[in-house]
């Protein structure tokens, strides 16, 4: 079974929502099943270390997560045209995967959500992949196959799954497409993943 990790820092829950609909893709794939995973936030101050386990939602990652892993799919909210700092400091200690090649030939994919149409989603999916790039891992995206990258009039990229959240008619709702898109997303990974894992073993 290839088991495609789903690792991602949501803070108004609508990434979070598409880190669902990208496991729905995953579980969609006969050999392949997801683990979702989150990171802790960050802060200037730390004067209690955040618990092993959070209160709700999935459990926060361990570098042994993305060695286990067979496929990762990795999400954030867009800050400033980047990634948010809790996922980038999680990104930041893994040097030591890095070293060993652990994550190299592995497939790998991105999703963001911002605020606004223009908020910096492709500069930070495209700013996510630059460690996917060091770490070795096979970049997978969204072809223009998929109907939905022409017609959205809300999230979407050949570079990765995205959601608009000031189009939506409640906070965390995704549009059809953004759903749809974010699925698929899983699935290519998850394809992928199941293709090449017999000759990574």
């Amino acid at each position: 079974m290839a088991e495609i990790l789903v690792l991602y820092y949501s803070r108004g829950g609508s990434t979070a929502e598409l880190a669902r609909q990208v496991a729905r893709g995953i579980e969609a794939v006969p050999g392949a099943r997801c683990r979702l995973r989150t990171v802790p936030p960050v802060s200037p101050v730390v004067s209690v270390p955040e618990p092993a386990v959070p209160d709700s939602g999935p459990p926060y990652a361990t570098h042994e997560d993305l060695a286990e892993c067979a496929g990762l799919v990795l999400g954030s909210p867009t800050r400033f045209g980047n990634m948010a700092a809790p996922l980038k400091h999680f990104l930041d200690g893994t040097s030591a995967l890095w070293l060993s090649g652990a994550l190299a030939g592995k497939p790998a994919a991105v999703f963001t959500s911002t605020q606004t149409m223009h908020g910096g989603q492709e500069s930070t999916l495209l700013t996510m992949m630059l460690p996917l790039l060091h770490h070795g891992m096979y970049l997978v995206g969204l072809p223009f196959t998929e109907a939905a990258l022409t017609s959205t009039r809300t999230g979407g990229s050949p570079y990765g799954a995205s959601h608009v959240g000031g189009t939506a008619a409640q906070p965390g709702q995704l549009s059809d497409d953004e759903r749809h898109l974010a699925q698929q997303l899983g699935r290519r990974v998850a394809d992928l993943a199941v293709k090449i894992q017999p000759a990574r073993s």
